[in-house]
């Protein structure tokens, strides 16, 4: 790659958390790059916080890719960072037209990607080596209740159920499909967000409290050293031959047990969280495809709570504005 300067990078997922929070992160340091926003919806808050932005197709369309590699090269893409649940696949799929375009993915294998995405693939791979709750895809072999219910697939907390007795598991199992059925862990819930190098080995690890969370996303989280969990963290990313970025969900068991819920190879919607403490991983991850010698930053123990804020767009533009100048 050329110097940082000269880099152009695409940031997925403009309208969600994590795209949103990797444009802030890197602005909140005047990285010196371009930022091209891409998603599927047109009036996401991402576009017009950008220097450009790109409409997509839906993720599982056919003319999908055919369009992302149209934006790499109209805007000669470096970089695409990974700040998408659902557009990393397909980087990871098409590495190797992306790299000739010019452009890296910074994404982990195809191969741990499915082992990621399935969580009955995380639960027999990591099992072997880590602690995670009992997990079924088998009804019948469940030990008792509570139990939680969600999907084989899912991403965040969206069709999570807690079961609590015969008669709601057996109206959930007929009346959803791809399901797994997982101890119900009630303690204290970590999201720990790892950066790995282009080789696949752990750097950094950033674990926070989860206090607040709304639709799976934390809206209150507390930053937190912790030596055990932090290398736990590091020693997983490498076990899964994570590349950048991860965020891993952690949950106490009734015994005091921290247990892996699910591994995310990506940034997540809270990694800002991280960057506001001292650990900002769209810059570090720019500093690293850039061949900067990383320096492993200071982290503060905070807390970090999250509030809605509003982009006026006309014409196509996002606008400067001051409430003490609206009159009622």
């Amino acid at each position: 790659m050329k110097g940082a300067s000269n880099s152009t990078i695409l940031v997925p997922s403009a309208s969600a958390p994590a795209g949103i929070n990797t444009i802030k992160s890197l602005k909140m340091v005047n990285y010196p790059v371009r930022i091209v926003a891409s998603d599927s919806n047109p009036f996401s808050a991402g576009f017009f916080m950008s220097d450009a932005y790109e409409v997509l197709p839906e993720i599982d369309s056919k003319l999908y890719i055919t369009r992302l590699l149209e934006i790499v090269t109209k805007h000669k893409i470096n970089v695409l960072m990974p700040s998408s649940g659902y557009d990393i696949y397909q980087y990871s799929a098409n590495k190797e037209k992306l790299l000739k375009l010019g452009a890296l993915p910074v994404v982990s294998d195809i191969k741990t990607m499915k082992i990621c995405r399935d969580k009955i693939q995380t639960f027999n791979y990591l099992s072997k080596k880590f602690e995670l709750p009992f997990t079924t895809l088998d009804y019948k072999k469940v030990k008792g209740f509570p139990l939680i219910a969600k999907p084989r697939y899912g991403k965040g907390s969206k069709g999570i159920v807690k079961i609590n007795n015969e008669n709601e598991l057996k109206y959930v199992r007929f009346n959803s499909e791809n399901l797994i059925f997982q101890e119900y862990l009630p303690g204290t819930e970590y999201t720990i967000d790892v950066l790995s190098d282009m080789e696949c080995e752990p750097i950094l690890a950033v674990p926070r409290i989860r206090v607040e969370t709304r639709a799976g996303i934390s809206t209150v989280g507390t930053i937190v050293k912790d030596e055990n969990i932090s290398e736990t963290c590091k020693s997983i990313a490498k076990y899964l031959k994570i590349r950048g970025p991860c965020c891993i969900q952690m949950k106490e068991s009734n015994d005091g047990i921290l247990k892996i819920v699910e591994v995310n190879p990506r940034m997540g919607g809270g990694t800002i969280f991280a960057a506001l403490a001292g650990a900002n991983f769209p810059a570090m991850i720019l500093d690293m495809v850039n061949g900067k010698k990383l320096k492993i930053p200071k982290i503060s123990e905070v807390t970090v709570v999250r509030y809605f804020e509003e982009i006026v767009v006309k014409n196509g533009r996002a606008m400067k504005y001051d409430l003490n100048l609206i009159r009622h």
